[in-house]
């Protein structure tokens, strides 16, 4: 890594520096004994002098780190884009990896000049091999004229074979993401470089020190390195905190993407709006006036077609029920998925919309919750579950689980959030479920029709609605229960809903880690569900068994009832047709 000098100080003083005022020698010498800021300082050689008055400066140097922390405000990304696949012969990578970027390039937001795709795999394949691999899963509708589109993107897409674990394979990477950089005219630092991992976790530390030792950008002049790691992050508080250092060991926090897809649904991504932009919102969102609230995950079968596996090509992964079997439905959905939505749920108002600002409030969102009670916890394992021949014959894995979280804070204490997710169920559907209380003093006595409630349909149909009570058209004075609704697909006709992963692709590469994962984030979740996963691990809690095509067990309705939930009879929401 090269450190220029600049010979300029005024010039550099005023492009560079950052003033802490009244900052005192003994502040200062606590700031320094923060490893980030000795790192920082011992590496880059930053000076920090005394201004006067009790004013300290610290002056940061223009070439700031090779690798880049995010996109420099002070100077412009003028270099070409380097989007790395790693594991790109595998089921993540060509389901969902590859079509997102497809779906970028269509939309404008990959130029043909400036990006360049590189997959690499242990697979030994051409070219032409992988795109052919791919192409399938590229045509879609969305595109103006798929032929044309595929065959062009696909052009952009260059294949390199190697280990995972051996500097010679990510060498060669290196040297034709350079030709490709030199091709561009890309001054040396400029560039870019967005390091996906379509890889088991696993992998993630050898795979992350040979992008360290071989792949980085060699200075900062506006370019960055940026790597994407898909979840699960570890499988319990241990093993996500040894992976977390072992990754934080060789990459800054703000170069690290922890990728949740929920986190990239437009729904999701609406709540913040609905919350802190509608004024009828605010006095109504506590436990003054909300009984409950559902957050649920639902499917059909025990894999659905949007569901897929990083590096079964690649890796030779043991069948889906087996992948499963290792971590079960809170590891696989609850703990992530759900405790993701819950945040944004339960926030407090972020002083902007500054990515940290906003993972700040779902840090403390996190840290108020209370240890799981066991009587709070239904687990459930659909029958048939084990006939799977990957599947251990004694296996003790929950296929379905409702467990309820309390918050211990002004907002939401007494409030119960209950999370649900199951496989071989009667429905498909993720939702979020605002219950409101009774009325007091129900003169219409139409409390046995039910609650008011808004509910957020992420998938399939993505819909809001509020269920509240009206009078039955006619001369009798009669109530039922109806709703107000904003069902996308009628609203926004003609307008696409972009998938997740390109939103949070885009994001990567715009440098924007709002819907990303922090690592106090990512701790202060496994911290809530590490004590029940190693009881159940255990063998302490077994599943009750339920029947495929079923609500799930008994038992789960039974405590929903206990946590306050009261269901409404006789009423189905009913998407609107065009």
């Amino acid at each position: 890594m090269e450190t220029r000098r600049v010979g300029d100080q005024h010039k550099r003083q005023e492009q560079y520096k950052y003033c802490f005022q009244a900052l005192t020698p003994n502040a200062y010498q606590t700031l320094f004994s923060h490893s980030r800021f000795r790192r920082l300082h011992s590496s880059h050689n930053p000076t920090v002098k005394e201004l006067g008055s009790g004013e300290w400066c610290l002056q940061k140097r223009d070439s700031f780190r090779n690798d880049s922390f995010s996109g420099n405000g002070n100077v412009p990304e003028i270099g070409c884009l380097s989007i790395i696949v790693l594991g790109a012969s595998g089921d993540l990578a060509k389901k969902k990896t590859f079509p997102a970027l497809f779906h970028l390039y269509c939309q404008g937001f990959l130029p043909p000049d400036e990006v360049h795709i590189f997959g690499y795999a242990r697979t030994k394949i051409s070219d032409d091999e992988l795109r052919n691999r791919i192409r399938g899963y590229l045509v879609s509708e969305r595109s103006a004229s798929p032929s044309e589109d595929v065959s062009k993107f696909l052009q952009l897409i260059k294949y390199v074979s190697g280990s995972y674990d051996a500097a010679e394979g990510f060498q060669l990477l290196d040297k034709e993401i350079a030709k490709h950089e030199i091709s561009k005219n890309s001054q040396e630092g400029s560039s870019r470089r967005l390091f996906y991992l379509a890889l088991p976790p696993s992998v993630y530390p050898p795979v992350c020190r040979m992008i360290r030792n071989n792949c980085m950008n060699k200075s900062d002049l506006g370019g960055w390195t940026r790597i994407i790691v898909e979840k699960p992050f570890g499988k319990d508080l241990g093993s996500a905190e040894e992976l977390s250092s072992q990754i934080g060991e060789l990459f800054d926090e703000p170069q690290i993407y922890r990728i949740d897809h929920y986190l990239g649904k437009e729904l999701v991504q609406n709540l913040l709006v609905l919350r802190f932009a509608n004024r009828f919102f605010l006095p109504l969102w506590n436990r003054d006036n909300i009984d409950n609230i559902q957050v649920s995950i639902l499917l059909l079968q025990m894999f659905e077609n949007h569901e897929v596996l990083w590096g079964r090509e690649d890796f030779g992964t043991e069948g889906r029920g087996g992948y499963f079997d290792e971590y079960g439905i809170i590891r696989d959905i609850i703990q992530n998925h759900l405790l993701q939505v819950l945040c944004l749920v339960a926030m407090e108002k972020p002083v902007s919309l500054k990515p940290e600002h906003i993972r700040d409030e779902k840090v403390k969102v996190l840290q108020s919750v209370l240890p799981i009670k066991d009587e709070e916890v239904v687990l459930g394992q659909y029958e048939g579950y084990r006939d799977d021949p990957t599947v251990p014959d004694h296996s003790n894995t929950p296929t379905f689980a409702t467990v309820i979280l309390h918050i211990h804070n002004e907002r939401w204490e007494g409030v119960p959030f209950i999370l649900k997710a199951g496989k071989a169920l009667n429905s498909r559907k993720a939702e979020i479920r605002v219950q409101f209380k009774d009325v007091p003093g129900d003169i219409f006595k139409s409390k046995k029709q039910g609650r008011n409630e808004f509910v957020i349909r992420l998938q399939p149909s993505e819909a809001m609605y509020m269920k509240l009570t009206v009078k039955q058209p006619g001369l009798e004075m009669s109530t039922r229960q109806s709703e107000l609704d904003l069902s996308y697909r009628q609203r926004y006709q003609g307008v696409t809903i972009p998938e997740a992963y390109e939103r949070l692709i885009l994001d990567t590469i715009r440098g924007d880690q709002q819907h990303f994962v922090r690592r106090d984030e990512l701790k202060a979740a496994w911290e809530i569900f590490t004590p029940l996963l190693h009881r159940i691990d255990d063998g302490e809690m077994k599943p009750i068994p339920y029947q495929p095509g079923s609500r799930g067990p008994a038992e789960a309705d039974e405590l929903l009832a206990k946590a306050g939930y009261v269901q409404t009879h006789g009423y189905i929401w009913i998407p609107p047709t065009l």
